[in-house]
Parts: structure tokens; sequence; C-alpha cells
């Protein structure tokens, strides 16, 4: 059974409205420039996790005494100023743990635009399935900080802001099944960035490679249509995506990701040529499948298909005398 997505955005003209800053928890706020804040504010649900994301262009100094068991992890996407959480100095890209039950002090100089995951850490496991290092609910009991490496990071801020931006104005195209994708697409921008300031791991004996490729195919089997990401694999199957990696290059020349996003392109053409473009959108078909950058998409099938998907959903439509 899928998670039920539901998206919410909404324009601030001042302060008081990033009170609600993070979805599900009351922040104090205190205005630090002079004029008028206008910004944005996101909020995805899936289940108990959310997804926030505010934008404002004014300084302002946030605060907030936590009154739940939640665990926050946050980024900050861009800043024009100075921004430090406690005594951590962020830089775009960064990431920010806030445990459960500790209180929080940020303070951004001037305009900034931020991200902020919120979930309950008995969900860790599954949240960062994958990495054995991240599952530990005693990991992320302390206040840290997680410094973005080279462009990684900031190619997540960036995919954060996209996925939001498309969510918002897709979302109720998705299937609940699909919700769940979205999910671990949201958690993989900010493991990104984690997972790449950390020491480099050890995971020892690699298992056969061609098992690991029939164990992930046979999932997918059962998976059917629905889009199946890394995180969710790496969980069935108790393995690192290093080593699912290691794997699928061995015996296939390419990555999980790539075979993941070849699998997902076949099965929409598949469902373009059976369907009717009365009855059928081609963003409805690639948001269902974890598409959320169409013109990208677009360009993937193209090159994996010689034609676009209009050309493959119009084709459905042709009869044969």
């Amino acid at each position: 059974m899928g998670e039920h997505l539901s998206v919410s955005t909404g324009v601030l003209d001042s302060f008081e409205g990033l009170h609600q800053a993070v979805k599900g928890s009351h922040v104090d706020v205190m205005q630090l420039e002079r004029g008028r804040l206008h910004g944005t504010l996101s909020h995805v649900g899936i289940g108990g996790f959310s997804l926030s994301i505010g934008t404002f262009n004014v300084g302002v100094r946030t605060q907030r005494i936590a009154t739940d068991e939640k665990l926050i992890i946050g980024m900050l996407l861009s800043a024009r100023g100075r921004v430090t959480h406690w005594s951590f100095d962020m830089q775009p890209a960064d990431v920010l743990v806030i445990p459960p039950a500790t209180e929080h002090d940020g303070i951004f100089q001037s305009a900034s635009s931020y991200a902020a995951i919120r979930f309950d850490p008995a969900e860790l496991p599954d949240v960062f399935a994958g990495e054995p290092r991240l599952c530990d609910a005693a990991a992320w009991r302390e206040k840290n900080h997680y410094r973005a490496r080279d462009t990684i990071g900031m190619v997540a801020a960036d995919r954060l802001s996209q996925i939001v931006a498309h969510l918002t104005r897709y979302g109720d195209a998705l299937s609940d099944s699909s919700a769940e994708f979205w999910k671990r697409a949201i958690i993989e921008c900010v493991t990104a960035t984690v997972v790449t300031a950390l020491p480099p791991d050890d995971f020892g004996h690699l298992p056969s490679a061609m098992k690991l490729v029939r164990d992930t195919e046979d999932y997918l089997q059962e998976a059917g249509t629905r889009p199946v990401h890394i995180s969710e694999i790496c969980s069935v199957l108790r393995l690192s995506r290093r080593s699912l990696h290691r794997a699928f290059h061995e015996v296939f020349g390419i990555g999980p990701v790539t075979f993941l996003r070849h699998k997902r392109l076949c099965t929409i053409h598949s469902v373009l040529r059976e369907s009717s473009p009365r009855d059928t959108t081609v963003t409805e078909v690639a948001l269902q499948q974890g598409f959320v950058e169409l013109g990208r998409f677009s360009q993937y099938y193209r090159a994996m298909f010689g034609e676009y998907p209009s050309q493959t959903l119009g084709a459905s439509g042709l009869t044969v005398c």
C-alpha cells in the first residue's frame, strides 16, 4: 500500500508566515532586516513524513523548542548572507541535524531558502535504507552539521526545489503508490550530502553480482509497474548502495540508477502505446513513473526510443484498416 501524498504552497507577506516554516512544528521568528518580508512556503506530506521548503527576501532569526520526538534534517538551499545554526556556519547545500526534543536557534542574515524534512526516528531504517551508518537512532541524537562536497550537494539542493515545484503542479495526478517513490527521492537528496561527508566505508566481500541482479529483478517484477527507488531495493535486499552499484556495473556495464531509469522508460512506452490520447497525457504517465523534470524525461525517452513520448501516444490512436 502506498502513502497518501499532500502538497500545499503559499505566498508569504510577513515574517509571521514563517511560524509554520516546518510542517507540523511551530517556529518563533524575528525579522532582522528592514523591509517587508516576501517569499513562499511549500509543504509536502507523505504519511508521517514531511518536506518543507521556504524562501524569503530579508534576514530573520528562527527559534524552536521541540514538543515531540520527531527528527528534523534541514538543508540550506541558498543564502545571500551569513547563515548560522547554533555554532555551525552554513553554506548552501549543507545539511543540519536537529534532534528530537532539542532547542533550535538559527540566524539568516539576509535572503535565503531552506528545505527541512521531518519524521519519526523509528523510521530511520527505512528512510536511510542501504546506509547502515545512518540507520542507528543514536547517530541522530546530537546536533550535527554535514558540509556539502563538490557539486554533489548543489545538485541535490536544486533537485529538492524541482521536486516540490513539480509535485505542487502535478501532485493530483500521482497515485498513492507513487508517493512512496517521491518520498525516497526526497530523502536521497539529503543522503547524498551526508554520505559524501562521512569517512570512506568498507563493506567487505561482494556477494555474487549475478545473484544480486537476479534478486533485484525478481523484486522489480513483484512490484509491477509502480516506480521503485534504489533505497527501497537496498532496504529489501539488505545491502548497501555501493554493493548494488558494483553488481550492476559488473553484469550490465551500467549502474542501477540508469538501469531503473531504462526500466521506467520502457514501462512508460508500453503504457503510452496501449493508451488513447483522449484519456491519457504524457505528463500523467511520466509523473506516475517518477520523472519530475519533464524536459529531461523527453530527452531520455527520445534517446532511448528514437521518438518523443507524444509521438508514441499519438500513434496509439491510429486505426489499422
